[in-house]
């Protein structure tokens, strides 16, 4: 089956006053139909610039290399009219911060509707009347009030289910979220998520999911892409990821998650294991691995050059030197984390 998303060898660059800085580096996956895809990392490791990258909104920044293939369809060439038919066309995006997206001098029926007259041709009662469905279809409460109130009349968690009504207003295949529960509280969070499940089931959507919360990450995706300082480090299905992760970095994320009810018996709190110093700055990458400075892993062969994505068995990728024949074995975590399995299945209940 072709994907309907295949991104090669992907760079980003932008500005920096002591020359370029590298903010997504050789980024490469696929994306099938009907798939959740989750983006994770810390902030700053290119999750956000590799999804804008997709609909070329990466100004300041610029594509330096790659190909973003969509429905076998390069977009990276496409002049500027071209691409304006495929974002909210052919591509929804929710953007991160809802609040901020929102045109605060518009009602909300008018920014809905605005792209489906671009898109669809209709009129503006036709597309008002369509703005109101899609607002009902993303469950937002009373509807044809809604459409008729400003964003400041609105609560984060309405705004967000806006956003999501703009996204898919002209019937998107593809659907990018980042980061689509931030600053929201935990009921809204899992109704947003519930929610945005349910659009990609009936609508058949393929989902690019951009997050830092690897809570969301057990809870929506089917695989997932870890990334660290603008690359790929490991990409699997998400059960193996939480279960086995292969790569120190991956280990050292899920070991830093607070499993539920695993305080020691003494009652005394345990603090959190935290993986040892700082993500390096962009400009000031060390030499070979960019994780070997972190890793109580490294060997000699991690100095000297910044290991591929070595290919595994199950449709899983490594970028460590630890398997370097294909091979390898899972990273070991320490006996703290024992019962992580229980706590992963915590998360998604």
């Amino acid at each position: 089956m072709n994907p309907i998303l295949r991104i090669r060898d992907l760079k980003v660059e932008y500005g920096g006053q002591d020359g370029p800085v590298r903010a997504v580096d050789g980024v490469g996956f696929d994306l099938q139909a009907g798939e959740t895809y989750a983006l994770v990392g810390e902030s700053g490791c290119g999750k956000t610039a590799t999804a804008l990258s997709i609909l070329r909104l990466v100004e300041p920044g610029r594509i330096t290399s790659g190909s973003v293939e969509f429905q076998g369809r390069d977009l990276v060439p496409l002049s500027d009219r071209e691409m304006q038919k495929v974002r909210g066309g052919e591509i929804g995006m929710v953007f991160q911060e809802a609040a901020a997206a929102l045109n605060p001098v518009m009602k909300i029926g008018a920014q809905v509707s605005e792209s489906i007259r671009i898109h669809k041709g209709l009129s503006k009662k036709e597309a008002w009347a369509e703005s109101v469905r899609l607002l009902a279809e993303v469950a937002q409460p009373d509807p044809a009030r809604q459409a008729d109130a400003y964003p400041h009349e609105l609560s984060r968690g309405m705004k967000q289910r806006v956003k999501m009504a703009i996204a898919l207003s002209c019937s998107p295949s593809l659907l990018i979220a980042d980061e689509p529960t931030t600053a929201l509280d935990v009921t809204i969070q899992a109704q947003i998520l519930e929610l945005l499940d349910s659009l990609r089931r009936e609508r058949g959507l393929a989902v690019l999911l951009i997050t830092h919360d690897l809570g969301v990450v057990a809870e929506m995706a089917d695989r997932v892409a870890v990334m660290y300082t603008g690359r790929i480090v490991e990409e699997a299905p998400v059960g193996d990821l939480f279960h086995d992760a292969r790569h120190p970095y991956s280990a050292g994320l899920l070991r830093s998650l607070p499993v539920p009810g695993r305080e020691p018996a003494s009652g005394k709190r345990r603090r959190l294991p935290a993986i040892q110093g700082m993500v390096p700055d962009l400009t000031q990458l060390p030499e070979g691995c960019n994780f070997a400075p972190r890793c109580p892993e490294a060997f000699d062969a991690c100095q000297r050059r910044n290991p591929p994505l070595y290919p595994l068995a199950e449709g899983r990728r490594v970028a460590c030197e630890l398997f370097a024949d294909g091979k390898g074995g899972p990273v070991i975590l320490p006996p703290e984390t024992a019962g992580l399995d229980d706590g992963v299945e915590d998360v998604r209940a």
